[in-house]
């Protein structure tokens, strides 16, 4: 009896080590975008990241925070960082369980619709925009703005040749003359505005409702899961914020940062400037996931069935929200 009680307690030892050893080299896929610059590529470039949860990173540019949907829907990736709210409500809309975990930058000025310029047409004219063809990434903080703008407009988006495009391909395509108006954010909005003009810029679209904001966001039972490991995450995002916010950093995280991003350090600290980045504290507060975001995500929700895009919108998006491993990132 002694000697099987020691097998037992033999193998479970093994058992132990073998999970410790799992542990150890386990690997997560986390979401981000190319030419979308921000300081938590400080941290990525300096292995922060992997240091501060102990397991090794898998990092992959996506185009579109539809596709980073897709990825963490078939369980590729865990983590998604600046995805964009409007996707995130197309997803949970349809049912699939994810949750936003911070705000990870405010843009209204990077985020937008730029008409060729050859058209002539602005928002004292932009009446003149129906029957055009436009490239827009359906289910996108872009095509959220677009069905706002055009609303205000007065524009029947039904009258529109509106093509599903990802900002790379339209600016692609606004540079060709093939399209009449492009949608997108980024180093794909600098190309197309060498070829158009905006509608509107980011503070007349924030007077008009209109809220350009992404978030860090992964699985529920993910999440569930690994709660210290989110918050850990988190946390380390939080201080790279922190340090952009001194510009006597700037000079030591610009190169860093340009180079993940896959740009140049003039285009990058262009880009980047026209970002704000939420503190902690601002992010757990009323205006932003203590209560607004998840009323605004309704409204995104009730937009995106106007139009026909998503079946249906929640009753409310409190659950698609969990302040927990942020919160807990803010007493580390």
């Amino acid at each position: 009896m002694k000697s099987r009680t020691n097998v037992i307690a033999a193998l479970s030892a093994s058992v132990v080590m073998l999970a410790a050893s799992q542990t150890e080299a386990e690997e997560i896929t986390v979401a981000y975008f190319l030419e979308w610059p921000m300081p938590f590529e400080y941290a990525k470039q300096m292995g922060t990241y992997e240091e501060a949860l102990g397991v090794d990173i898998n990092w992959v540019s996506f185009d579109s925070g539809v596709k980073m949907s897709a990825a963490m829907a078939s369980g590729d990736v865990q983590l998604s960082v600046s995805q964009g709210v409007p996707p995130f409500v197309v997803a949970t809309s349809a049912g699939q369980d994810l949750q936003i975990l911070d705000v990870a930058v405010s843009y209204a000025d990077n985020d937008n619709c730029v008409v060729r310029a050859e058209l002539e047409i602005d928002k004292e004219n932009a009446g003149e925009l129906a029957g055009k063809k436009v490239a827009v990434p359906l289910g996108t903080a872009a095509h959220y703005g677009f069905l706002k703008q055009m609303s205000h407009f007065g524009v029947d988006v039904a009258s529109m040749d509106v093509v599903d495009m990802d900002p790379p391909d339209g600016a692609a395509a606004i540079a060709q003359g093939s399209i009449d108006m492009f949608c997108g954010w980024g180093g794909s909005l600098r190309r197309a505005l060498e070829h158009g003009n905006v509608l509107l810029t980011g503070d007349e679209k924030t007077a008009l409702g209109i809220l350009v904001f992404d978030v860090t966001s992964g699985p529920a039972d993910w999440v569930a899961e690994n709660g210290d490991m989110a918050a850990k995450f988190l946390k380390v995002t939080a201080d790279a914020n922190a340090m952009w916010t001194d510009p006597a950093n700037h000079a030591k995280m610009l190169p860093l940062i340009a180079k993940d991003a896959g740009m140049d350090e003039e285009a990058t600290m262009a880009t980047i400037s026209t970002f704000s980045f939420p503190t902690v504290e601002e992010q757990l507060s009323e205006a932003w996931l203590g209560g607004n975001a998840q009323t605004f995500m309704g409204g995104v929700a009730e937009v995106f069935v106007e139009a026909g895009s998503i079946d249906g919108a929640l009753d409310t998006y409190e659950n698609a929200v969990n302040t927990g491993p942020l919160s807990s990132a803010s007493g580390m």
